[in-house]
């Protein structure tokens, strides 16, 4: 570990960071591309063996630009997908972006620093940046937006120019230090571990969006909402926001431990499955399987579902369509089993259901995102927890489906626990989590 980030462990004042130099090169997970191409004709495509821990070069920082000392990030699919050189190779959207100017031009390496969750301390600040400061404690907004595009000011996931950061840039928050523009900052909650706050901005504000957000569903009270993957990194805060927000959750997951996990997290009923004939990746036919879901959703609620939270993709997305109500809304931001879905347009049209298109989220949305954290609406769905160099161990967790709500990832902060400000507050929300049917401690460590 070099001088500074030692120095951002031992809590170093602002000024203290600010004369210490930055290295010249720092400990990162990342993809190399000489392994392009080395899946060809592979069955599994084993992540461990794409993602890479080690040395690369620092960057110069531009101008609104913000150098954050990482103490903990996260794994999301979109970690996978990059370690997988799927749907194309991470270094396609690099070389893309790294033709646009000098600054783009950094992200066009023969290495791609992977992960779009990070909560850390800033320790550089580029010369326009006005509202952070060396020392702040922060959480980074994956959205990497380019605030000179006009549909930018409208709503910042509409732009031509955003993209996902940690995974179509460079220099994402799996390492010692990200580089991220001053517009993906937020403050860290100060409730929260560092690797609690890690967990929630990808996940928790897509979500956010999907559900809640003026572009999304617009869920309202008393929505029944179908949740695909209800035990999932997304599943888990789409969970909460539907409980906290006067919904009623249906939950779908694979396993008797998820169904658990899924119940403790809100849960009106959880289905499995294998009990609708769900059992694989590949699609079942839609209205037997909507059948016989629809039938359980009615036992259960009384009702068909208002809104289907949609991001398994081709396994499930024919299904989603039959089964909504009519008028009803598939909302979507992914596809996990594949991106061709099919589905019977008569169940749409005819039935005057919607699709609604659904990518990340806003800085506005992550900030109200936060903001139900605070008041203890939301819970960091944190479960397990691996140290940077287990990376990849992490990531093959997530590709296999073996994980349940956010796993996270600890980069400098020595252990799980650490970076509370706010002990007494802390305190009450953990002591009203269990009478709110929120998420259990577990999730949540103290």
């Amino acid at each position: 570990m070099d001088a500074l980030a030692e120095a951002v462990v031992a809590g170093a004042t602002a000024a203290e960071l600010e004369h210490l130099p930055l290295p010249d090169r720092f400990t990162a997970a990342h993809l190399r591309s000489d392994d392009v191409g080395g899946f060809t004709g592979v069955a599994d495509k084993d992540v461990r063996k794409t993602i890479h821990i080690g040395s690369v070069p620092m960057p110069e920082l531009a101008p609104d630009e913000v150098l954050v000392a990482v103490m903990a990030s996260g794994i999301n699919y979109n970690t996978v997908w990059s370690a997988m050189f799927e749907p194309i190779p991470t270094f396609t959207f690099l070389r893309l972006f790294g033709r646009q100017d000098r600054w783009s031009a950094r992200h066009d390496q023969p290495f791609h620093v992977i992960g779009s969750d990070a909560a850390g301390v800033v320790v550089r600040t580029g010369a326009g940046v006005r509202r952070w400061r060396t020392g702040d404690h922060v959480v980074v907004s994956p959205a990497y937006v380019d605030e000179e595009e006009p549909a930018t000011h409208a709503d910042g996931m509409s732009g031509n120019g955003q993209l996902a950061w940690g995974f179509e840039t460079n220099y994402g928050g799996l390492a010692h230090y990200c580089v991220v523009r001053a517009s993906q900052l937020l403050p860290k909650p100060c409730h929260l571990s560092w690797e609690e706050a890690a967990a929630n901005p990808l996940c928790a504000g897509t979500a956010y969006r999907m559900l809640v957000g003026e572009r999304g569903a617009r869920m309202t009270q008393g929505d029944v909402v179908l949740i695909w993957g209800a035990a999932g990194g997304l599943g888990a805060y789409a969970v909460q926001l539907v409980r906290s927000g006067g919904g009623i959750a249906v939950g779908i997951v694979g396993s008797e431990a998820k169904a658990e996990y899924a119940r403790g997290l809100g849960c009106h009923t959880v289905i499995n499955r294998a009990e609708i004939g769900l059992t694989g990746d590949e699609p079942a036919d839609p209205v037997t399987v909507g059948k016989r879901l629809g039938r359980r959703i009615r036992a259960a609620t009384g009702e068909d579902p208002h809104i289907v939270f949609e991001h398994v993709g081709r396994a499930t997305f024919g299904v989603s369509v039959f089964v909504v109500r009519r008028g009803g809304a598939v909302v979507t931001c992914g596809s996990s089993t594949g991106y061709l879905h099919e589905f019977d347009n008569r169940y749409l049209w005819m039935r005057l259901k919607r699709v609604i298109g659904s990518h990340g989220a806003n800085l506005h949305e992550q900030s109200a995102m936060h903001r139900l954290l605070d008041l203890g609406y939301l819970a960091p769905a944190l479960t397990a927890t691996y140290p940077l160099a287990d990376t990849a161990e992490a990531a093959r967790l997530v590709q296999n489906n073996a994980h349940m709500g956010k796993v996270g990832v600890l980069s400098l902060a020595p252990g799980p626990g650490l970076g509370v400000r706010d002990s007494e507050h802390r305190g009450r929300l953990l002591a009203a989590r269990p009478r709110a049917g929120a998420v259990s401690s577990t999730a949540c460590p103290a």
